[in-house]
This record gives C-alpha cells, structure tokens and sequence, in this order.
C-alpha cells in the first residue's frame, strides 16, 4: 500500500501527555507543524474541514462517519481516529477492535498497536 506524502499527517501515539516528537514538521505534537491550530486542512484547526466538531470528515465530531483513517508504518490499518463511540471502527469505541484497550490491533492498548516504546508512527489519512 502506498500512501501519499501530502495526504498524510505523522503522529506518534504514546500515553504520555508530553510531546513526543515537537520538532517534526509533520507530528501532530509539533504545534508549528502539522500540529497548527492555523493549517489551513488541519486536524487540530477546529475550524477546518478536519478538525470541525460538525463536519463529517473531523475526528472531534461525534456522528462523523468518514473520519481519518489511521495506519502504522508497516501499512496495517489501526481503525478510524473518531470520537464516535458507536463507530465499530473508531478508536473511541471501547468494546471494537480498534478502540478497546485490551485488543492487539488498538493504538488504546499500551502493549499492542500503542506500546509507546515500540517506536512505531502512527500515520493520519484524511479522506479526501
């Protein structure tokens, strides 16, 4: 699977509520980077197309249906970066395979998909 550097915005998934990479353009801690409440496309622009708690395409709006996709850098699908609990895609939903804390296929799940340690990035695909 090839994904496209432009479409794809890097964050590294760890448990710790410090930055993990803020010096990487494309890190979503990097606050000057990807990370921009000001990018234009922006996940963290609560005024973009991404980042909107009522557009369909944002990761903050709870009944979004094409919220970005996540994949690890080995190209294995993660789930769906939503805050819809119901979604059974979502990494919020706590009972689905990408949002429960106990699955291996979880960025939820510290000694699965989300071992901070394994030094694995985590990559946000917007769907366009």
């Amino acid at each position: 699977m090839k994904i496209s550097v432009a479409a794809v915005l890097v964050a590294l998934v760890c448990a710790e509520a410090s930055a993990v990479c803020p010096y990487d353009p494309q890190c979503l801690d990097n606050p000057y980077g990807a990370g921009s409440p000001y990018k234009p496309d922006g996940l963290m622009n609560p005024y973009s197309e991404y980042g909107s708690p009522y557009s369909n395409r944002s990761h903050t709006n709870p009944y979004a249906t094409d919220a970005p996709r996540l994949y690890d850098q080995d190209g294995n699908y993660r789930g769906r970066l939503s805050a819809n609990p119901y979604d059974p895609e979502s990494t919020s939903n706590p009972y689905g395979r990408y949002g429960s804390r106990f699955s291996p296929d979880s960025i939820n799940n510290p000694y699965g998909a989300g071992n901070p340690y394994s030094g694995k990035r985590i990559y946000v695909v917007p769907v366009r």
